[in-house]
């Protein structure tokens, strides 16, 4: 079976924007959350919103489970991917970002245990 996409991440200038227009356009309910808006979309996966401050700012991305961050971002290396991101630890678990062979980012995350 293979891996599950758990999350996703919109990137911005603008969070409060940002966060308006996708709350307005989706009905999905976005409250900030220290650096990042976090988004319940009701149905689906959770997400969120973040404005770096710095390049990329404008991005999309999706997580996937995985059980090793670490391994997983070295196969996707193996494969001709690039690393772009960590792994780093946050509050939510471990996460790290690729580039697929076609340039996509990609994100892995191993949540934390509750």
């Amino acid at each position: 079976m293979g891996r599950p996409v758990v999350h996703f991440e919109i990137g911005c200038r603008d969070r409060g924007k940002t966060s308006d227009f996708y709350s307005k356009l989706f009905g999905w309910q976005i409250t900030p959350a220290g650096p990042a808006s976090n988004i319940d979309t009701g149905q689906g996966i959770s997400g969120h919103i973040t404005s770096l401050g710095h390049e990329p700012e404008h991005y999309t991305t999706f997580y996937v489970d995985v059980e090793d961050v670490q391994a997983a971002l070295d196969s996707a290396v193996a494969l001709g991917g690039k690393k772009l991101v960590g792994p780093i630890a946050i509050p939510a678990g471990t996460f790290a970002w690729f580039a697929d062979p076609d340039g996509n980012t990609i994100g892995l995350l191993k949540p934390a245990k509750p």
